[in-house]
C-alpha cells in the first residue's frame, strides 16, 4: 500500500491597509536609528499596521485570509475536518479560542478547532502537526492552518534593546493541506527548542506575576522587550544559525534531499545582512527568496505571505522545492521543506 502524503491546496492572505514607513519608524526611535539605518540595517522600507478593531483584530483578521484561502482555492468550507489556529496570544478577547471563532466566520461546520502557539515558529510548527495528524487519523482529510498577528501594537521604539523588532507588522494568512493530494507536497520537517530563553523575551506587564495596574497602566501597553537581554543575545550568538542550519539540512534529510535541491527560501523578515547571508550560504540567488522590505515582520505569518507572493509571481511553479524557515521567541527553530507541483 502507498504511504499517504500530504499536499498544500493554497494560500490566503489578509493585509490591513494601514503602512508605517521606514521614516516614520525612524521618528519613533527619536533619533535612535535613522531612515537610511532603518532601510539598510532593519530592512524596512515600510511594514503593515493595523486599523480599526472590527477587521484588524487577531482573529478576525485570521478569518479574513480564512475566507480568501477558500476563495482561491475553491474548497467548500465543509470539507474542512480541523482547524489549527496559529493566531496569537494578543487578540480580541483573552480566553477565547480563536480556531472556533474562525470555524463559526467562514461555515466549516464540520471542523474541531484548536488553537497553537510557538510564537514566529507557529506556522511552520502547526504544518508539521497538521501532516503528522492527517496520516495518523483515517478520518481527517483536509486541515487549515489560519491566523492573525498584530504584535507590534507592544513595541517601544525608544527601548534601543527592541530593535530587533521594530519591523512588527500585521496580517492574518491560511494555508490549507489535504492528505493525498499528490501534488504541492509537505515532506520532511524539523524543528528544534531552547527552553533556556523561554522568558528573556515577551510582553512583561499583564500577566500573573506583573499585573496591569493604574500606575503602569501605559508602559503595559508597551511592555513587549527584552527581559534579559545579555543572556538572550549571548546565547542567540552561540546557537541560531547552528540550529537553523541544523533544521534545514535535517528536513532536507527527512525528504531525501540536500542543499543543492532548494530552488526557493521561504523565510520569515529578519535583518537584511542576515537575510542575505542566509540566501549566498544556501547557494541561491536573491530572486530565489523574497525579502519581506514592504511588509515587515508579520510573526508566524510570513511563511505563508512570502510562499503567497512566489506563487503569484510565478517564483514558486511546478518543480519548485520550497525550504520554509521560522523562528520564535521562546526560542524555537523550524524548518519544512514542500516540492511544488
Amino acid at each position: 500500500m502507498n504511504k499517504p502524503n500530504v499536499g498544500i491546496v493554497g494560500t490566503g492572505i489578509y493585509l490591513p491597509k494601514g503602512r508605517f514607513t521606514a521614516r516614520e519608524v525612524s521618528e519613533a526611535t527619536k533619533g535612535l536609528w535613522s531612515e537610511q539605518a532603518v532601510i539598510d540595517k532593519l530592512g524596512i522600507r515600510e511594514k503593515t499596521v493595523p486599523g480599526d478593531m472590527s477587521t484588524d483584530g487577531t482573529q478576525e483578521m485570521g478569518a479574513l485570509a480564512a475566507l480568501d484561502a477558500l476563495k482561491n482555492t475553491g474548497v467548500d468550507p465543509l470539507e474542512i475536518n480541523v482547524i489549527l489556529s496559529v493566531t496569537e496570544e494578543w487578540k480580541e478577547y483573552p480566553l477565547t479560542t480563536s480556531a472556533l471563532y474562525i470555524q463559526d466566520r467562514i461555515g466549516a461546520l464540520n471542523a474541531w478547532g484548536i488553537d497553537v502557539q510557538n510564537r514566529c515558529c507557529t506556522t511552520v510548527s502547526a504544518m508539521k502537526m497538521a501532516k503528522d495528524m492527517l496520516i495518523a487519523d483515517d478520518e481527517i482529510n483536509m486541515i487549515m492552518v489560519v491566523g492573525g498577528y498584530r504584535n507590534g501594537d507592544f513595541v517601544d521604539y525608544t527601548d534601543k534593546d527592541m530593535s530587533m523588532m521594530y519591523n512588527l507588522g500585521a496580517g492574518g494568512g491560511a494555508i490549507i493541506l489535504k492528505k493525498n493530494y499528490n501534488k504541492n507536497l509537505l515532506l520532511g520537517s524539523h524543528v528544534i527548542g531552547d527552553g533556556s530563553l523561554s522568558r528573556t523575551a515577551g510582553v512583561e506587564i499583564g500577566g500573573l506575576c506583573n499585573p496591569i495596574t493604574l500606575a503602569n497602566m501605559d508602559e503595559a501597553k508597551k511592555s513587549l522587550r527584552l527581559m534579559d537581554p545579555v543572556k538572550m543575545k549571548n546565547r542567540l550568538n552561540e546557537v541560531s544559525m547552528p540550529n537553523w542550519y541544523k533544521c534545514i539540512d535535517e528536513s532536507l534529510r527527512k525528504s531525501s534531499m540536500t542543499r543543492k535541491d532548494i530552488t526557493f527560501l521561504d523565510i520569515l523578515h529578519i535583518k537584511r545582512s542576515g537575510h542575505d547571508s542566509m540566501v549566498s550560504e544556501l547557494g541561491l540567488s536573491p530572486d530565489q527568496s523574497i525579502y519581506l522590505e514592504d511588509y515587515g515582520h508579520i510573526g508566524q505569518i510570513d511563511q505563508i505571505l512570502s510562499l503567497h507572493l512566489a506563487l503569484r509571481s510565478g517564483q514558486v511553479k511546478d518543480g519548485t522545492v520550497v525550504c520554509m524557515l521560522a523562528a520564535g521567541i521562546g526560542y524555537v527553530w523550524a524548518a519544512n521543506i514542500i516540492r511544488w507541483g
